[in-house]
């Protein structure tokens, strides 16, 4: 870890900006997921939008399974040993320096949030391997400058660089400085790089997505959007799709035997050549 001082003071004012009276998205996603780091109005905001959306615990679900389908490709047949992890997320099962560090032990993991207590969790939850390295950056993915200052703390931006996205781009509600944001990204990411990203959308089947986001918009925080295909397939210029494409996260490369069913969250890995 690259921060220094009073690790415990630091936490401490965290944990006093952390809002627990407005339902927050890494709480409410941590509540789909069936863990146990949410509040009652996460509870509340996340049964309603599942009453309007039922599928949206699915697509929580495939969303988790498609991280570790795409950091095990990544880190194994790829062969990436860097990885910047923008919208962390509260830790779960399977968090990408877990998948990554199984499979190449040596790899070193950014992760990047800008929710207290998605950093309070990550100090306490998230470790390394002995060869590898983990970091916690608190940043925004509106400031894509900070983020790759602080990222190259850890990483070395000389070499490729998994740059996962998953879920994150949706809260960057302008469309133009979404795509600014990635290409700024990208651009600094040396060939051989990839990008990683999921996205909701109310194609493939969430049309129930319109209503849903209304209510979320309303009552949660931070405020969200769907994107289409075309729309996401702007994040991607430049960059090679790996098969199959941009599909539902659930049918990125399901596993021997898995028949998955299409949730409304497009998913994709691309490279930079």
């Amino acid at each position: 870890m690259s921060e220094t001082g009073d690790v415990g003071v630091r936490d401490g004012e965290r944990a006093e900006r952390i809002d627990t009276s407005v339902a927050h998205n890494a709480r409410v996603w941590n509540y789909w997921l069936g863990g146990k780091d949410n509040f009652e109005p996460d509870r509340r905001v996340g049964e309603h939008v599942r009453t309007m959306f039922p599928v949206i615990q699915e697509v929580a679900r495939a969303d988790r399974r498609f991280l570790a389908r795409a950091v095990r490709h990544l880190a194994g047949e790829a062969g990436v040993r860097q990885f910047l992890d923008i919208g962390t997320g509260l830790p779960s099962a399977d968090n990408t320096h877990q998948v990554a560090q199984a499979v190449a032990p040596d790899s070193r993991i950014v992760y990047v949030d800008n929710d207290p207590m998605v950093l309070v969790h990550a100090r306490a939850l998230l470790t390394s391997s002995a060869e590898g390295a983990t970091d916690y950056l608190e940043a925004d993915v509106h400031d894509p400058a900070s983020v790759l200052a602080g990222a190259a703390r850890t990483l070395d931006l000389d070499r490729p660089v998994a740059v996962m996205m998953l879920g994150i781009l949706n809260f960057v509600l302008d469309t133009e400085e979404a795509v600014a944001i990635v290409h700024r990204l990208m651009d600094v990411m040396p060939r051989g790089s990839f990008l990683a990203l999921t996205h909701p959308t109310v194609e493939l089947g969430g049309e129930a997505n319109v209503p849903a986001m209304k209510f979320w918009n309303e009552n949660a925080a931070p405020p969200i959007r769907s994107r289409t295909a075309a729309e996401i397939a702007r994040f991607l210029d430049g960059l090679e799709l790996l098969d199959p494409g941009l599909v539902s996260c659930a049918r990125w490369r399901p596993a021997d035997g898995e028949e998955p069913v299409t949730v409304p969250q497009y998913g994709c890995v691309a490279r930079k050549p």
